[in-house]
């Protein structure tokens, strides 16, 4: 894996997820997920984790954010997506927070929807990793 140096840019989108935090609904895990995706058009999207008593019903920060980015904005590239999380304590996670594989699938579907290698910037409290492009995360996706 490449990780790519971390530019104002990448820091600013990562408040954003650390604010999306706020937005989870995470009363079993009690691990609220946020993410922030940065469109073309400089658009800002938010987003959180949502859980569900029946497992399988709930759905990652990630993919609430990229079906809201898209639902909003069809035809707008995703330029990056930026990951953060808060502990059972409200304080933002001391280890980076990288995508689960059903996230890194869908990240590698809009990479193919618009043709073009989304950025990923994972973060702890201490820490920011950006690599650029899915397939730094998910060799070999289902494409």
């Amino acid at each position: 894996m490449i990780t790519q140096a971390i530019t104002q840019q990448d820091r600013i989108l990562v408040e954003q997820a650390q604010s999306a935090t706020y937005l989870s609904y995470s009363p079993y895990s009690h691990f609220a997920v946020g993410a922030a995706v940065l469109l073309k058009n400089g658009k800002i999207i938010k987003g959180a984790n949502q859980e569900n008593v029946s497992y399988p019903v709930g759905i990652c920060a990630e993919r609430t954010t990229l079906a809201t980015a898209q639902n909003l904005y069809p035809d707008t590239p995703i330029i990056s997506i930026a990951l953060a999380a808060r502990d059972a304590e409200g304080n933002i996670t001391n280890k980076i927070i990288t995508p689960c594989g059903m996230c890194r699938q869908a990240i590698a579907e809009c990479e193919k929807r618009y043709k073009q290698d989304i950025r990923i910037i994972m973060s702890s409290i201490d820490d920011i990793i950006a690599v650029d492009g899915i397939n730094n995360l998910l060799p070999m996706a289902f494409l």
